[in-house]
């Protein structure tokens, strides 16, 4: 790379840097850090969604995907936009409701209201376990970036990436999040759909090239394989449905529209970026056959064919997605462990500024916990899918039954978890130690059936916790 990228990516992350600080100076309330203060508007709102869900799979994986595989690698941002709209239809409304009308800041928050203390519990073990493999996913993803761009090793590539997301995130919560998240996904659509498309295209991506180039099955979309399309699809979709960051997002919104008008404009701008990602990959393969295949295609593709700045310019872009969906998700457990945990469990009285303290802590050791899995995992892809599992299998059968279900208990909500929770983890181990051939089956439908069995056996049908009126809060008639 010239001087002036150099400049360029140096810039910008100092700029975060900066942003964290100022967003550091206004806080004053554990509001203002874990959800904005309740005051975001439908465009940040649409903002927090994209950036929270468009990052190293998205952009980076996919790409890579297409390289190895064709037009099959769409799947992933087809499955996340199909997820964003599913939340916004069904979830979106009815969670900012019940946020206001109790004053939520976490989904465990309302999980134990609906249910109790033993089932927000288990809810927050498993919204940890997935959301710091979530981060681990996008940490990796950055460093695929930087290693290629300062040719560092992975290492070495990670412990910048993270100390960098890390700083910012602790220093500054959810308002330093809103203010970098504008900043990074104008940087990327910038430059992945406005520069990135056009250089694929006059670089070999036009689609008669492509058509002549590419094997035909490039252009198979079942590809991926049915099965483990299906299940990726069915696992993002429910893992949006229950996702912490998801519920948060609507707790910091404005009011009821702003709620459900943000993650509808997001599903636009995923499709978007997921599909101009899938192309440049495409071109890749035709450009670069020869490349060494896997995350480090499109960074090698930048470097190949754009001009000095412009290289700058889009891999900030993309490491832009990267970093505004690893801070969200650091954010989330260290929401978890202060609000959920320590709050909650052991000091209830804690006075604000403690929780402010507990809060900045927690998002760095979390930060550097998740830097470490991805150091010794190192596939993103991989690495996520092992979070929407967890996240899918256990939490939407009880999520679904708090929102919708009145007349169910804590009981059937907590043992399904707990199924769930126990036979995905050990379906992952197991397969990570023999080659039975059952073991190949995705570990979302096992623990989804086992959440499914328990929750129905163990049901009964009996006098709500609360009185729907008094759950749904005092606005609720009114919004439904």
């Amino acid at each position: 790379m010239a001087t002036i990228d150099y400049v360029i990516v140096g810039a910008y992350l100092l700029m975060m840097l900066a942003l964290g600080v100022y967003a550091q100076i206004q806080q004053k309330h554990p509001d203002d850090y874990f959800v904005g203060g309740r005051r975001l508007g439908t465009f940040s709102i649409a903002v927090l969604w994209m950036a929270g869900w468009v990052g190293g799979a998205t952009v980076i994986g996919s790409a890579g995907r297409a390289h190895d595989h064709g037009i099959t690698a769409i799947w992933y941002g087809l499955a996340l936009a199909i997820g964003c709209f599913v939340f916004a239809v069904v979830l979106a409304k009815k969670v900012k409701i019940l946020g206001d009308a109790h004053q939520y800041l976490t989904y465990p928050d309302l999980i134990e209201h609906r249910f109790d203390s033993r089932t927000r519990a288990i809810a927050t073990l498993t919204t940890l376990l997935a959301f710091i493999a979530f981060a681990a996913g996008q940490l990796a993803a950055a460093a695929s970036i930087i290693e290629i761009m300062l040719s560092w090793t992975f290492g070495e590539s990670l412990l910048l990436a993270t100390s960098i997301v890390v700083a910012y995130t602790a220093i500054g919560g959810f308002i330093a999040i809103t203010y970098t998240d504008w900043a990074q996904i104008v940087l990327l659509i910038a430059g992945v759909v406005f520069i990135g498309l056009p250089i694929a295209i006059a670089n070999g991506g036009s689609p008669e090239m492509l058509r002549d180039a590419l094997s035909s099955s490039h252009f198979e979309i079942g590809a991926w394989g049915w099965s483990a399309i299906i299940a990726m699809v069915i696992s993002i979709t429910m893992s949006f449905l229950v996702s912490m960051d998801s519920f948060t997002r609507s707790y910091a919104a404005r009011d009821e529209a702003a709620a459900q008008r943000g993650p509808l404009i997001a599903v636009i701008i995923i499709l978007v970026i997921g599909c101009a990602a899938t192309w440049i990959g495409l071109t890749a393969a035709v450009a670069l056959p020869d490349i060494e295949s896997g995350d480090g295609v499109l960074p090698a593709f930048i470097l190949a064919f754009f001009p000095a700045g412009l290289k700058g310019l889009i891999l900030v872009g993309i490491l832009a997605a990267v970093m505004s969906t690893a801070d969200i998700c650091i954010l989330t457990v260290s929401a978890n462990i202060t609000r959920d945990f320590y709050q909650r469990f052991v000091n209830p009285k804690a006075p604000p500024q403690r929780l402010l303290r507990l809060g900045i802590l927690t998002s760095g050791l979390i930060g550097t916990l998740a830097g470490l899995m991805a150091w010794q995992m190192q596939s993103i892809i991989d690495i996520l899918l092992i979070g929407f599992t967890i996240n899918g299998a256990a939490l939407v059968i009880p999520t679904i039954a708090a929102v919708y279900w009145p007349h169910t208990d804590s009981r059937p909500a907590f043992w399904s978890i707990c199924a769930a929770l126990t036979v995905v983890l050990a379906w992952q181990m197991a397969s990570r130690i023999s080659d039975a051939s059952f073991l190949g089956i995705d570990p979302l439908w096992p623990g989804f059936v086992s959440a499914c069995l328990v929750f129905v056996v163990l049901h009964r049908h009996r006098a709500p916790w609360s009185s729907p009126d008094q759950w749904r809060g005092p606005d609720s008639k009114a919004s439904t």
